[in-house]
């Protein structure tokens, strides 16, 4: 079929060819093909008025042409014929046996098919109709086709179309709903954990503050013994100085004085401040298996910095002996103040003075002991025996 077309195809336009026409040296051409040529050749030659120029585009071969011009020429009609039926719409090729066309319509599978299906191939045997008779057949069966897609079906398939975008619609809203609720969810569980931790960075602010009250003041009492040492150093290289006798004693003793107060005065002992609970360990035992649900009541440390002074009485409640003695002193007190108010019972003072003498030795013993109750309550307790003793 290539070559056939490259045979039918004019030299000039490279087209198939269009009203060829035959020149005296039997090359065909297009007309409108020939009528370009034509016209170069006139105007660059010059002829007899009653004769027009056309040379040949193959063989370049001159030809005179009558006054009606190329219309004086014969028409291919052999060519102009194979044009017009290579022009036409071909079958197409069976896919199974090519080039063989489809050309014969089976019945039994409702499909074209060529002569080697039906002689040797799968379709061997089955009815078949011309291609004629089974285009008028399936004309009427489209029409009856078409009017089953007419029907209740097609009014089904509306519906059901509509009942599927009201669907959707449905599940986007919900979808929204659940993105709307995702966000506010994780929003507040941002500032759940955002005041958590602010909560907790003021628990290390306040432990910060009660080390810096540990610390600070003592640190103060030894840069103000550093001033003196240096106030004390600077006095003396001056009293070495002086050759005046009354100025140099002077001097001298208050040197003296100064160096012997700030020998006399006492050193602080260095508190040994222990932070608990200590945050790592703190948020790996109450947050690691924390829920969600439980992050709003997630505990937040109050952070202890326990001096010596401190340790092992925070938050202790009395023991039994220390109140059966408190008891005992009460006892004795009352028996004391009785025995003031009626002279003739002075057993009831012997009595009193004789509860509250061993507990106050006991007391004053056990002073170092006593931090449960702390120090303010020893040492009220202690004025108080002071004051019932000597009575």
């Amino acid at each position: 079929m290539d070559d056939l077309e490259e045979d039918l195809t004019c030299s000039v336009c490279y087209g198939l060819f269009t009203d060829p026409r035959v020149l005296p040296c039997s090359h065909t051409f297009c007309k409108s093909c020939l009528e370009s040529v034509m016209h170069v050749s006139v105007d660059v030659s010059v002829w007899r008025p009653l004769r027009l120029p056309l040379k040949c585009p193959s063989c370049r071969s001159v030809a005179e042409l009558p006054t009606n011009g190329l219309d004086a020429l014969p028409t291919n009609v052999c060519l102009s014929a194979i044009v017009e039926k290579y022009q036409r719409p071909r079958s197409a090729a069976c896919p199974e046996h090519p080039p063989q066309p489809l050309n014969v319509y089976c019945v039994q599978d409702r499909q074209l098919i060529c002569g080697v299906c039906l002689t040797v191939g799968r379709h061997r045997g089955h009815a078949i109709d011309d291609l004629q008779t089974a285009y008028a057949r399936e004309r009427a069966v489209q029409a009856r086709l078409m009017e089953r897609l007419r029907g209740e079906r097609w009014e089904d398939v509306c519906a059901l179309t509509q009942r599927l975008q009201l669907e959707k619609q449905r599940s986007e809203g919900l979808i929204q709903d659940d993105r709307e609720f995702t966000v506010q969810f994780f929003q507040d569980l941002d500032l759940i954990l955002a005041r958590k931790r602010e909560e907790f960075l003021q628990a290390l602010e306040r432990a910060c503050a009660r080390v810096a009250c540990t610390y600070d003041p003592l640190i103060e009492q030894l840069k103000r013994l550093q001033e003196e040492h240096g106030a004390v150093m600077a006095l003396g290289s001056d009293v070495e100085s002086d050759e005046r006798p009354l100025v140099y004693l002077e001097t001298v003793r208050e040197l003296r004085e100064r160096v012997e107060a700030l020998i006399r005065t006492p050193l602080p002992e260095i508190p040994s401040v222990q932070l608990a609970p200590r945050a790592e360990p703190f948020l790996l035992e109450h947050w690691s298996r924390l829920s969600v649900r439980g992050l709003s009541d997630g505990p937040v440390p109050e952070i202890c910095c326990p001096g010596p002074a401190q340790r092992g009485r925070l938050r202790t409640s009395p023991s039994a002996a220390v109140l059966m003695m408190m008891m005992l002193v009460l006892t004795g007190l009352c028996l004391h103040l009785c025995a003031s108010e009626f002279p003739a019972e002075e057993p009831l003072r012997d009595v009193g003075t004789l509860l509250f003498c061993p507990i106050h030795n006991t007391i004053m013993t056990l002073h170092t002991f006593m931090s449960t109750l702390g120090e303010n309550i020893s040492q009220h307790l202690l004025s108080f025996l002071e004051t019932l003793h000597w009575c």
